[in-house]
Protein backbone atom coordinates (compact mmCIF):
# COMPACT_ATOMS: atom_id res chain seq x y z
CA UNK A 1 0.00 0.00 0.00
CA UNK A 2 1.36 3.38 -0.56
CA UNK A 3 1.27 6.28 1.02
CA UNK A 4 1.10 9.86 -0.31
CA UNK A 5 2.63 12.37 2.12
CA UNK A 6 1.17 16.45 1.66
CA UNK A 7 2.29 19.08 3.95
CA UNK A 8 -0.60 21.09 2.23
CA UNK A 9 0.67 24.69 2.94
CA UNK A 10 -0.72 28.15 2.38
CA UNK A 11 1.83 29.04 -0.26
CA UNK A 12 3.20 26.02 -1.38
CA UNK A 13 2.62 22.08 -1.16
CA UNK A 14 5.12 19.49 -0.08
CA UNK A 15 4.39 16.31 -1.88
CA UNK A 16 5.71 13.08 -2.48
CA UNK A 17 5.12 9.28 -1.51
CA UNK A 18 6.91 7.96 1.36
CA UNK A 19 9.22 6.17 -0.87
CA UNK A 20 10.08 8.86 -3.40
CA UNK A 21 11.55 12.16 -3.23
CA UNK A 22 9.28 15.56 -2.38
CA UNK A 23 8.38 18.00 -4.95
CA UNK A 24 7.37 21.79 -3.80
CA UNK A 25 4.43 23.12 -5.69
CA UNK A 26 2.60 26.58 -5.33
CA UNK A 27 -0.60 25.90 -3.79
CA UNK A 28 -2.34 28.33 -5.78
CA UNK A 29 -3.86 28.83 -8.82
CA UNK A 30 -2.77 31.95 -11.11
CA UNK A 31 -3.70 34.63 -13.91
CA UNK A 32 -1.93 36.30 -15.99
CA UNK A 33 -2.53 40.27 -17.56
CA UNK A 34 -2.88 39.33 -21.08
CA UNK A 35 -4.68 35.71 -21.06
CA UNK A 36 -7.45 36.52 -18.31
CA UNK A 37 -9.66 33.61 -19.00
CA UNK A 38 -7.04 31.15 -18.58
CA UNK A 39 -5.87 29.71 -15.13
CA UNK A 40 -2.70 28.16 -14.46
CA UNK A 41 -2.60 25.76 -12.03
CA UNK A 42 -0.03 24.83 -9.35
CA UNK A 43 3.38 24.33 -11.49
CA UNK A 44 1.89 25.29 -14.38
CA UNK A 45 3.08 28.79 -13.58
CA UNK A 46 6.57 27.86 -15.33
CA UNK A 47 4.79 28.00 -18.37
CA UNK A 48 3.09 31.53 -18.57
CA UNK A 49 5.55 33.68 -20.99
CA UNK A 50 4.33 37.03 -19.22
CA UNK A 51 4.30 37.12 -15.57
CA UNK A 52 4.03 40.49 -14.94
CA UNK A 53 0.86 41.37 -13.11
CA UNK A 54 0.09 37.66 -12.06
CA UNK A 55 -2.76 37.29 -10.38
CA UNK A 56 -3.01 34.34 -7.45
CA UNK A 57 -6.41 32.52 -6.25
CA UNK A 58 -5.10 31.47 -2.91
CA UNK A 59 -7.39 28.89 -1.50
CA UNK A 60 -5.65 29.97 1.89
CA UNK A 61 -6.88 33.30 3.73
CA UNK A 62 -4.94 33.66 6.97
CA UNK A 63 -3.95 30.49 7.19
CA UNK A 64 -6.79 28.60 7.03
CA UNK A 65 -8.26 26.63 4.17
CA UNK A 66 -11.34 28.57 3.11
CA UNK A 67 -11.77 28.29 -0.60
CA UNK A 68 -12.29 24.62 -1.37
CA UNK A 69 -12.66 25.02 -5.33
CA UNK A 70 -9.16 26.07 -5.43
CA UNK A 71 -7.92 23.56 -3.53
CA UNK A 72 -9.74 21.04 -4.93
CA UNK A 73 -8.56 21.89 -8.54
CA UNK A 74 -4.78 22.25 -6.91
CA UNK A 75 -5.22 18.44 -5.47
CA UNK A 76 -7.15 17.31 -8.77
CA UNK A 77 -4.24 18.35 -10.71
CA UNK A 78 -1.50 16.71 -7.98
CA UNK A 79 -2.93 13.70 -7.75
CA UNK A 80 -3.98 12.89 -11.66
CA UNK A 81 -2.21 11.79 -14.54
CA UNK A 82 -0.05 15.25 -14.94
CA UNK A 83 2.19 14.54 -12.11
CA UNK A 84 1.65 11.40 -9.09
CA UNK A 85 -1.00 9.57 -11.11
CA UNK A 86 -2.47 8.32 -7.47
CA UNK A 87 -4.17 4.88 -7.56
CA UNK A 88 -6.89 5.65 -4.80
CA UNK A 89 -7.97 2.13 -4.21
CA UNK A 90 -4.44 1.28 -3.19
CA UNK A 91 -3.08 4.56 -0.74
CA UNK A 92 -3.33 6.20 1.86
CA UNK A 93 -2.44 9.96 2.62
CA UNK A 94 -0.79 11.83 5.23
CA UNK A 95 -2.11 15.34 5.08
CA UNK A 96 -1.37 18.60 7.33
CA UNK A 97 -3.33 21.27 8.92
CA UNK A 98 -2.73 24.51 10.76
CA UNK A 99 -2.73 24.14 14.57
CA UNK A 100 -6.02 24.76 16.41
CA UNK A 101 -7.97 24.38 12.55
CA UNK A 102 -11.63 24.71 12.47
CA UNK A 103 -13.99 21.46 12.44
CA UNK A 104 -16.28 22.37 9.90
CA UNK A 105 -12.67 22.80 7.68
CA UNK A 106 -11.66 19.17 9.40
CA UNK A 107 -15.39 18.19 8.38
CA UNK A 108 -14.82 19.50 4.79
CA UNK A 109 -11.40 18.03 4.46
CA UNK A 110 -12.46 14.44 6.11
CA UNK A 111 -15.29 14.22 3.53
CA UNK A 112 -13.06 15.06 0.80
CA UNK A 113 -10.68 12.81 1.41
CA UNK A 114 -12.95 9.80 2.08
CA UNK A 115 -15.55 10.77 0.23
CA UNK A 116 -14.54 12.44 -3.14
CA UNK A 117 -11.02 10.77 -3.39
CA UNK A 118 -11.83 7.65 -1.54
CA UNK A 119 -8.14 7.09 0.02
CA UNK A 120 -7.92 3.90 1.86
CA UNK A 121 -6.74 5.66 4.85
CA UNK A 122 -6.01 8.98 5.94
CA UNK A 123 -4.12 10.52 8.50
CA UNK A 124 -4.20 14.08 9.62
CA UNK A 125 -1.44 16.18 11.18
CA UNK A 126 -0.19 19.40 11.90
CA UNK A 127 3.29 20.14 10.56
CA UNK A 128 4.87 20.33 13.77
CA UNK A 129 4.63 17.06 14.74
CA UNK A 130 5.56 16.16 11.49
CA UNK A 131 8.97 18.30 12.03
CA UNK A 132 9.41 16.93 15.75
CA UNK A 133 8.90 13.32 14.99
CA UNK A 134 11.86 14.12 12.44
CA UNK A 135 13.86 15.75 15.00
CA UNK A 136 13.54 12.78 17.53
CA UNK A 137 14.28 10.26 15.29
CA UNK A 138 17.69 12.37 14.51
CA UNK A 139 18.34 12.85 17.95
CA UNK A 140 17.12 9.83 19.84
CA UNK A 141 18.63 10.85 23.10
CA UNK A 142 16.58 13.92 23.43
CA UNK A 143 13.03 14.13 25.23
CA UNK A 144 11.63 17.78 24.30
CA UNK A 145 11.87 20.21 21.44
CA UNK A 146 10.42 23.45 20.17
CA UNK A 147 9.55 24.08 16.51
CA UNK A 148 9.61 26.92 15.41
CA UNK A 149 7.47 27.12 12.00
CA UNK A 150 7.66 30.17 9.74
CA UNK A 151 5.48 30.47 6.78
CA UNK A 152 3.57 32.24 4.70
CA UNK A 153 0.47 33.29 6.69
CA UNK A 154 2.11 32.80 10.37
CA UNK A 155 4.43 31.84 12.79
CA UNK A 156 3.97 29.08 15.03
CA UNK A 157 6.13 28.34 18.54
CA UNK A 158 5.22 24.44 19.36
CA UNK A 159 6.91 22.89 22.26
CA UNK A 160 7.10 19.14 21.71
CA UNK A 161 7.77 16.26 24.45
CA UNK A 162 8.20 13.12 23.53
CA UNK A 163 5.94 13.87 20.04
CA UNK A 164 3.43 15.24 21.96
CA UNK A 165 2.86 19.07 21.69
CA UNK A 166 2.43 21.00 24.79
CA UNK A 167 -0.91 22.98 24.21
CA UNK A 168 0.06 24.83 26.93
CA UNK A 169 3.11 26.69 24.98
CA UNK A 170 1.95 26.70 21.76
CA UNK A 171 2.55 30.66 20.37
CA UNK A 172 0.98 32.39 16.89
CA UNK A 173 2.71 35.16 15.47
CA UNK A 174 0.49 36.67 12.73
CA UNK A 175 3.62 37.17 10.74
CA UNK A 176 4.91 35.11 7.53
CA UNK A 177 6.13 35.97 4.34
CA UNK A 178 2.72 37.41 2.64
CA UNK A 179 3.24 40.05 4.95
CA UNK A 180 6.65 40.89 4.26
CA UNK A 181 5.99 40.59 0.58
CA UNK A 182 2.93 42.72 0.66
CA UNK A 183 5.12 45.17 2.92
CA UNK A 184 8.19 45.10 0.70
CA UNK A 185 5.51 45.93 -2.56
CA UNK A 186 4.65 49.29 -0.27
CA UNK A 187 7.99 50.60 0.70
CA UNK A 188 8.81 50.13 -3.40
CA UNK A 189 6.05 51.53 -4.56
CA UNK A 190 6.19 54.58 -2.17
CA UNK A 191 9.82 55.27 -2.60
CA UNK A 192 10.64 54.10 -6.29
CA UNK A 193 8.01 52.46 -8.54
CA UNK A 194 4.83 51.25 -8.19
CA UNK A 195 4.85 47.42 -8.19
CA UNK A 196 1.70 47.14 -5.76
CA UNK A 197 0.69 44.84 -8.31
CA UNK A 198 3.64 42.92 -8.93
CA UNK A 199 3.49 40.21 -6.07
CA UNK A 200 5.07 37.36 -7.97
CA UNK A 201 8.30 39.79 -9.10
CA UNK A 202 8.64 41.28 -5.63
CA UNK A 203 8.10 37.85 -3.55
CA UNK A 204 11.47 36.66 -5.78
CA UNK A 205 13.06 40.05 -4.87
CA UNK A 206 12.67 39.25 -1.10
CA UNK A 207 14.14 36.27 -1.37
CA UNK A 208 16.64 36.93 -3.57
CA UNK A 209 17.92 40.55 -1.58
CA UNK A 210 16.58 40.42 1.94
CA UNK A 211 18.52 38.87 4.87
CA UNK A 212 18.23 39.57 9.03
CA UNK A 213 20.41 42.25 10.29
CA UNK A 214 22.34 40.70 13.20
CA UNK A 215 22.70 44.90 14.29
CA UNK A 216 19.90 46.61 13.50
CA UNK A 217 21.36 50.44 14.28
CA UNK A 218 24.71 49.56 12.54
CA UNK A 219 23.36 48.47 9.53
CA UNK A 220 20.86 51.46 9.45
CA UNK A 221 23.99 53.49 9.80
CA UNK A 222 25.67 52.32 6.61
CA UNK A 223 22.67 52.01 4.98
CA UNK A 224 23.11 56.01 5.25
CA UNK A 225 26.07 56.57 3.95
CA UNK A 226 26.88 57.78 -0.10
CA UNK A 227 28.11 56.22 -3.21
CA UNK A 228 30.72 53.01 -2.10
CA UNK A 229 30.97 53.09 1.58
CA UNK A 230 27.10 52.01 1.46
CA UNK A 231 27.75 48.34 1.71
CA UNK A 232 24.21 47.73 2.00
CA UNK A 233 23.37 49.02 -1.32
CA UNK A 234 22.53 46.49 -3.45
CA UNK A 235 21.05 47.12 -7.66
CA UNK A 236 18.61 44.69 -8.05
CA UNK A 237 17.69 44.42 -12.13
CA UNK A 238 13.89 43.91 -13.07
CA UNK A 239 13.04 41.23 -15.25
CA UNK A 240 11.11 42.29 -18.69
CA UNK A 241 10.40 38.75 -19.01
CA UNK A 242 11.75 39.09 -22.69
CA UNK A 243 15.60 38.99 -22.50
CA UNK A 244 15.93 39.03 -18.35
CA UNK A 245 13.22 35.63 -17.41
CA UNK A 246 14.26 36.77 -13.46
CA UNK A 247 15.45 39.43 -11.79
CA UNK A 248 18.97 38.98 -10.43
CA UNK A 249 21.45 41.36 -8.39
CA UNK A 250 24.37 43.19 -9.87
CA UNK A 251 27.81 42.45 -9.14
CA UNK A 252 29.17 45.56 -6.37
CA UNK A 253 31.80 46.31 -9.46
CA UNK A 254 28.98 46.83 -12.17
CA UNK A 255 27.08 49.28 -10.03
CA UNK A 256 27.46 52.90 -11.20
CA UNK A 257 27.32 55.21 -8.03
CA UNK A 258 26.51 58.35 -9.66
CA UNK A 259 24.99 59.83 -13.18
CA UNK A 260 23.00 57.60 -15.58
CA UNK A 261 23.03 53.61 -15.23
CA UNK A 262 22.95 51.47 -18.43
CA UNK A 263 20.26 51.95 -20.73
CA UNK A 264 17.34 49.22 -21.28
CA UNK A 265 17.91 47.87 -17.80
CA UNK A 266 14.58 48.40 -15.14
CA UNK A 267 16.70 49.00 -12.00
CA UNK A 268 15.46 48.96 -8.48
CA UNK A 269 18.01 50.53 -5.63
CA UNK A 270 17.64 48.66 -2.30
CA UNK A 271 19.12 49.71 0.85
CA UNK A 272 17.46 49.88 4.60
CA UNK A 273 14.60 47.72 3.03
CA UNK A 274 17.15 44.49 2.78
CA UNK A 275 17.19 44.12 6.28
CA UNK A 276 13.68 46.42 7.49
CA UNK A 277 11.88 43.72 5.92
CA UNK A 278 12.57 40.71 7.75
CA UNK A 279 12.96 42.46 10.95
CA UNK A 280 9.26 42.42 10.96
CA UNK A 281 9.80 38.97 12.17
CA UNK A 282 11.77 39.58 15.54
CA UNK A 283 9.47 43.18 16.25
CA UNK A 284 5.98 42.77 14.53
CA UNK A 285 5.24 46.47 16.39
CA UNK A 286 7.56 48.12 13.23
CA UNK A 287 4.33 47.56 11.21
CA UNK A 288 1.61 47.86 13.79
CA UNK A 289 1.24 44.50 14.86
CA UNK A 290 0.72 44.43 18.35
CA UNK A 291 2.63 41.48 19.20
CA UNK A 292 6.24 39.51 20.29
CA UNK A 293 8.69 38.64 17.95
CA UNK A 294 10.25 34.99 17.33
CA UNK A 295 12.85 34.89 19.33
CA UNK A 296 10.40 36.42 22.80
CA UNK A 297 7.53 33.90 21.93
CA UNK A 298 10.15 31.31 21.94
CA UNK A 299 10.64 32.66 25.75
CA UNK A 300 7.66 33.35 26.74
CA UNK A 301 6.53 29.80 25.39
CA UNK A 302 9.06 28.20 27.24
CA UNK A 303 8.22 29.98 30.35
CA UNK A 304 4.53 28.35 30.35
CA UNK A 305 5.98 25.11 30.58
CA UNK A 306 7.10 23.33 33.78
CA UNK A 307 10.21 24.01 34.79
CA UNK A 308 12.43 20.88 35.46
CA UNK A 309 11.46 20.87 31.43
CA UNK A 310 12.81 24.36 30.79
CA UNK A 311 16.37 23.52 29.72
CA UNK A 312 15.76 20.54 27.31
CA UNK A 313 14.09 23.06 25.30
CA UNK A 314 16.35 25.84 24.74
CA UNK A 315 19.07 23.39 24.01
CA UNK A 316 16.75 22.20 21.16
CA UNK A 317 14.84 25.01 19.39
CA UNK A 318 14.25 23.81 15.63
CA UNK A 319 13.79 26.44 12.83
CA UNK A 320 11.36 25.40 9.76
CA UNK A 321 9.43 26.78 6.95
CA UNK A 322 10.84 29.55 3.94
CA UNK A 323 11.33 32.83 6.18
CA UNK A 324 14.53 30.84 8.07
CA UNK A 325 16.15 30.68 4.70
CA UNK A 326 16.73 34.78 5.52
CA UNK A 327 20.91 34.87 5.88
CA UNK A 328 21.25 35.46 9.27
CA UNK A 329 18.27 34.16 10.56
CA UNK A 330 19.56 31.55 12.59
CA UNK A 331 22.40 33.82 14.31
CA UNK A 332 19.53 36.18 15.27
CA UNK A 333 17.36 33.95 16.94
CA UNK A 334 20.36 32.52 18.83
CA UNK A 335 21.89 35.71 20.30
CA UNK A 336 18.33 37.40 20.91
CA UNK A 337 17.21 33.92 22.82
CA UNK A 338 20.59 33.98 24.84
CA UNK A 339 20.07 37.24 25.77
CA UNK A 340 16.57 36.97 27.30
CA UNK A 341 17.54 33.19 29.08
CA UNK A 342 19.22 32.50 32.18
CA UNK A 343 23.46 31.96 32.03
CA UNK A 344 23.09 28.78 32.92
CA UNK A 345 21.25 27.69 30.17
CA UNK A 346 22.34 25.99 27.05
CA UNK A 347 20.85 27.52 24.31
CA UNK A 348 21.15 26.08 20.84
CA UNK A 349 19.32 26.89 17.40
CA UNK A 350 19.28 24.23 15.05
CA UNK A 351 18.34 25.17 11.08
CA UNK A 352 17.75 21.98 9.26
CA UNK A 353 19.25 21.52 5.62
CA UNK A 354 16.06 22.10 4.28
CA UNK A 355 13.73 24.25 6.06
CA UNK A 356 10.49 23.91 3.65
CA UNK A 357 10.47 20.28 3.10
CA UNK A 358 11.15 19.23 6.49
CA UNK A 359 7.91 18.91 7.77
CA UNK A 360 7.36 16.22 4.75
CA UNK A 361 10.16 13.87 5.41
CA UNK A 362 8.99 13.65 9.03
CA UNK A 363 5.79 12.27 7.39
CA UNK A 364 7.71 9.90 5.28
CA UNK A 365 9.52 8.52 8.40
CA UNK A 366 6.07 8.39 10.46
CA UNK A 367 4.41 6.21 7.04
CA UNK A 368 7.28 3.79 7.65
CA UNK A 369 6.57 3.28 11.67
CA UNK A 370 5.27 0.12 12.98
CA UNK A 371 2.52 2.20 14.72
CA UNK A 372 1.47 4.06 11.50
CA UNK A 373 -2.12 1.67 11.28
CA UNK A 374 -3.13 2.71 14.23
CA UNK A 375 -2.72 6.25 14.01
CA UNK A 376 -4.81 6.24 10.71
CA UNK A 377 -8.61 6.24 10.14
CA UNK A 378 -9.49 3.79 7.70
CA UNK A 379 -12.07 4.18 5.02
CA UNK A 380 -14.21 1.75 7.07
CA UNK A 381 -13.86 3.65 10.29
CA UNK A 382 -15.00 6.71 8.49
CA UNK A 383 -18.02 5.26 6.66
CA UNK A 384 -19.45 3.64 10.00
CA UNK A 385 -18.32 6.34 12.57
CA UNK A 386 -18.35 9.39 10.41
CA UNK A 387 -16.64 12.50 11.71
CA UNK A 388 -16.25 11.69 14.80
CA UNK A 389 -13.79 8.68 14.64
CA UNK A 390 -11.32 11.42 13.16
CA UNK A 391 -12.02 13.99 16.08
CA UNK A 392 -11.23 10.94 18.56
CA UNK A 393 -7.62 9.73 16.51
CA UNK A 394 -6.57 12.93 15.69
CA UNK A 395 -4.51 14.82 18.05
CA UNK A 396 -5.35 19.00 17.28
Amino acid sequence: MATLVLDNGAYTAKIGYSHGQVSVIPNCQFRTKTARLKTFTANQIDEIKDPSGLFYILPFQKGYLVNWDVQRQVWDYLFGKEMFQVDFADCNIIITEPYFNFSSIQESMNEILFEEYQFQAALRIDAGALSAHRYFRDNPSELCCIIVDSGYSFTHVVPFCRSKKKKEGIIRINVGGKVMTNHLKEIISYRQLQVMDETHVINQVKEDVCYVSTDFYKDMEIAKLKGEENSVMVDYVLPDFSTIKKGFCKPREEMVFSGKTTAGEQILRLTNERFAVPEILFHPSDIGIQEMGIPEAIVHSINNLPEEMQPHFYKNIVLTGGNTLFPGFRERVFSEVRKLTPTDFDVSVILPENPISYSWEGGKIISENDDFEDMVVTREDYEENGHAICEEKFDI
